[in-house]
């Protein structure tokens, strides 16, 4: 198996080589490729998915693992329009983002250019054997993907298909590899093929991304939770507030995006939180809360110290009630997971200081923490949402997949 990951990796970073010389129309081409592949092969798509969920089913596996695993045509259309997306941004790969000329006449450049061989590592969501490879692909970087166990039939069909326009449009194979074993060991074995890979992004629960981060010899970017916040406060349309607390929380629950904390100023707490409590039940979400909240919410559970820094993936919430302002970004800052947190608000300056206190890879007024995404953010497809500081942070798109190198354009000029 080790041998079979390595050679895997081999063949990655020397189609990487190829991909690098590729232009924007070559690269362009590839992708529609891919779509007539995925398009005409959606029936096929459909029976492996299938096949994994049934088993899943079999191993008694969860309503959120269920979610993230299905695919069915509205999915499959929906990552063939990230795809169409990818394709109508501009590649990054060549473009001059700073130039300064020297005293001594030398032209100094710097120019994106592609990562080179990225592994990523993910669970259980198939559509990201297709974002992944598609954002890889035009940012000109190969590509070596380990999915889940549970998706691992959906996850080889995808990236036959793949590698299917590849063939059409006579690209070298390895420019899409695939670790087709469900062993456990695979992963350790990819993190240390640091001659091939250039970065590992690991995106899945935090056991995964901890994991890699301890055991690979190849840079990671991490993909990081979202115990994702909204604040209401005072001054608050309580309208537009519950609005987009409901949305936070239930339009899509098993989300890194989703909120799973409220916290609501005292001044409107007695007035705001039964009907958003309402709405929230009626939708099947359990509220769990501080004391503040179990006073107004006389369903509520008392939340425990682990609740607040807990990401739920599921219908579940937990309330506070705060002071002020400065309290609300003390909380989300101590125990949030800095990946998206929002206040609803009607004072300029609260919602100012928010965005400039609050540390988070996204962060939002009067606007739902759902929106944390590639698509929604004009990227495309995106590769995962950092909540690191190095490198890349929030969403990933093209940009964050280059990497980039001075270009010096001289006449003779030689150091004295």
């Amino acid at each position: 198996m080790d041998q079979s990951i390595q050679e895997k990796a081999r063949a990655a970073k020397e189609a990487s080589r190829v991909l690098y010389t590729c232009s924007s129309a070559k690269k362009n081409s590839l992708l529609r490729a891919i779509i007539a592949r995925l398009r005409s092969n959606t029936q096929h798509i459909l029976d492996s998915n299938a096949e994994d969920l049934a088993r899943a089913r079999e191993n008694g596996s969860s309503n959120v693992l269920l979610d993230r695993l299905t695919l069915d045509e509205k999915r499959i259309g929906q990552m063939i329009k990230g795809v169409r997306d990818v394709i109508a941004l501009y590649d990054p790969v060549g473009r001059v983002i700073e130039r300064v000329k020297r005293p001594n006449g030398l032209r100094v450049e710097k120019m994106r250019v592609p990562l080179g061989t990225i592994g990523i590592i993910y669970e259980a969501r198939p559509n990201v054997t297709v974002d992944a490879a598609a954002l890889c692909l035009k940012s000109g970087n190969a590509v070596l993907l380990r999915g889940g166990s549970e998706a691992i039939r959906t996850n080889t069909t995808l990236v036959k298909i793949i590698r299917m326009a590849l063939q059409d449009v006579r690209l070298p194979p390895g420019c899409v590899e695939f670790i087709d074993t469900t062993d456990r060991e695979a992963v350790l074995t990819m993190i240390a093929q640091d001659r091939f890979l250039d970065v590992v992004i690991p995106r899945g629960s935090q056991q995964l991304i901890r994991f890699i981060q301890e055991h690979s010899t190849v840079p990671v970017i991490a993909h990081g939770e979202g115990n994702c916040h909204v604040f209401v406060d005072r001054s608050a349309d309580l309208r537009k507030a519950e609005e987009i607390v409901v949305n936070a929380k239930v339009q899509r629950p098993s989300v890194c995006n989703a909120a799973e904390k409220l916290l609501v100023h005292k001044a409107i707490a007695q007035k705001f939180l039964p009907r958003v409590a309402a709405r929230l039940r009626t939708a099947g979400v359990e509220i769990r809360g501080d004391e503040g909240a179990c006073a107004i919410l006389t369903n509520a559970v008392p939340a425990s110290e682990a609740d607040w820094t807990k990401e739920y993936l599921d219908l579940i919430i937990a309330v506070k009630v705060v002071g002020d302002l400065g309290q609300a970004i003390d909380h989300i800052n101590r125990f949030g997971s800095h990946h998206s947190d929002a206040i609803v608000t009607g004072t300029k300056s609260n919602g100012e200081k928010f965005l400039r206190e609050v540390d988070s890879a996204a962060v939002y007024v009067n606007a739902s923490t759902r929106f944390t995404d590639g698509y929604e953010f004009g990227l495309g497809a995106e590769i995962g949402i950092s909540t690191q500081k190095l490198h890349a942070r929030g969403p990933m798109g093209l940009v964050e997949l280059t990497s980039t190198k001075f270009v010096v354009h001289g006449t003779g000029q030689i150091r004295k």
